[in-house]
């Protein structure tokens, strides 16, 4: 008797949770791609190797996809080393 019991029992939850579930077409979610978001990649930063010579002058070397931003770190870089 227990057993017939326990197993009508787990037969309810069953089908209470598979009426209860949303189904992909009823629950009103949908996935859609925006193309806005797919198109915005993140702005790779400027690299700089900076050298020294012998007679204590600054040099350096940048590299970057921005010309803007290669502009601004070259004025930066000139402004904070004192160089002309």
């Amino acid at each position: 008797m227990k057993k017939v019991l326990v197993v009508l029992s787990a037969l309810l939850l069953l089908a209470f949770i598979a009426w209860a579930a949303p189904t992909e077409k009823n629950s009103g979610f949908q996935l859609k791609k925006d193309q806005e978001l797919q198109q915005i990649k993140p702005k790779k930063p400027v690299k700089i190797k900076l050298k020294r010579t012998p007679k204590n002058e600054y040099s350096w070397e940048l590299a970057g996809d921005d010309v803007d931003e290669l502009i601004k770190t070259d004025r930066r870089l000139r402004k904070l080393l004192n160089v002309p």
